[in-house]
């Protein structure tokens, strides 16, 4: 039986003319299976029910979540991921609906590699973006694009608390208000390097692909009918996927073959050389 075609924003790429889209944090949510789809190739389980309109995915070895749940509230989380680290500690992330997936892919991308040796600095690229940065004598930081809607701070309520980080695109409307447009939350525990990896993101200053007026502020962006299109969309995609398959075969042969070198014994020492009796 010929499956029925339906009208459905999943048919994308093929049934939209793309637009290049400038700049990217503010060209919203985009397509999540940039995300779902790559986790999904690097083995993750997928754990959703059908019947809800959610999307959960767990790692291999159930150390990392990610749940695609969409929130009306203007301030809900769309996007919760939680993970615990080797040693027990647990951390938690979230992200509101119009992050815009490229931003938020360099995380979950990150969570399929292991933590670099050395942790990649945070501030330091987004200053050399061109954004401001700041520390008070609590021990706040926060760095601000130059256009002033864009922000990353690690912050803390009271003196002496736990920090946290917290992104932020939002408008000002006067009066020391705001309208936001998304945020992030990152808690304290999160890894740095994935600090680090999301820093990095918000200072990428590249074009992203969207539809004419699909997002959340058309007269904040730019947008031109240029870039790849429909065919050369989905075959990028399909290139990413297999990136994504090929890390986690790479991953799975290097965990084996860590488990299964034994354990180096330690020779025995040889005696002097001296004269024989």
């Amino acid at each position: 039986m010929t499956r029925p075609y339906i009208s459905t924003r999943a048919n994308a790429p093929h049934d939209t003319i793309w637009f290049e889209t400038q700049p990217r944090y503010l060209a919203g949510r985009g397509d999540p299976r940039h995300i779902t789809q790559a986790l999904r190739a690097a083995g993750w389980a997928n754990h959703s029910d059908p019947a809800f309109p959610h999307v959960l995915l767990a790692s291999p070895d159930y150390r990392h979540t990610v749940v695609l749940e969409p929130d009306p509230e203007p301030y809900g989380a769309w996007w919760r991921i939680r993970g615990q680290e080797e040693d027990g500690r647990r951390w938690y992330t979230e992200f509101g609906a119009h992050t815009p997936v490229e931003i938020l892919a360099a995380l979950t991308d990150a969570l399929l590699e292991p933590a670099p040796a050395q942790t990649p600095p945070i501030w330091s690229p987004l200053t050399a973006a061109g954004w401001s940065y700041e520390r008070d004598e609590h021990g706040n930081e926060i760095a601000r694009h130059p256009d002033g809607i864009l922000s990353l701070e690690r912050w803390s309520v009271e003196p002496g608390e736990t920090f946290h980080w917290r992104a932020q695109a939002a408008l000002p409307t006067g009066g020391g208000g705001f309208q936001r447009i998304w945020h992030a939350y990152l808690d304290e525990q999160t890894p740095p390097h994935l600090i680090a990896t999301f820093a990095s993101a918000l200072a990428d200053a590249g074009p992203v692909q969207r539809g004419m007026y699909d997002v959340p502020h058309s007269h904040l962006v730019t947008q031109e009918q240029r870039g790849p299109q429909d065919e050369q969309l989905a075959a990028a995609h399909e290139v990413r996927l297999k990136a994504m398959r090929a890390a986690a075969r790479k991953a799975r042969r290097t965990a084996a073959l860590t488990a299964a070198s034994p354990v180096p014994l330690v020779a025995p020492v040889a005696p002097a050389p001296g004269r024989a009796r």
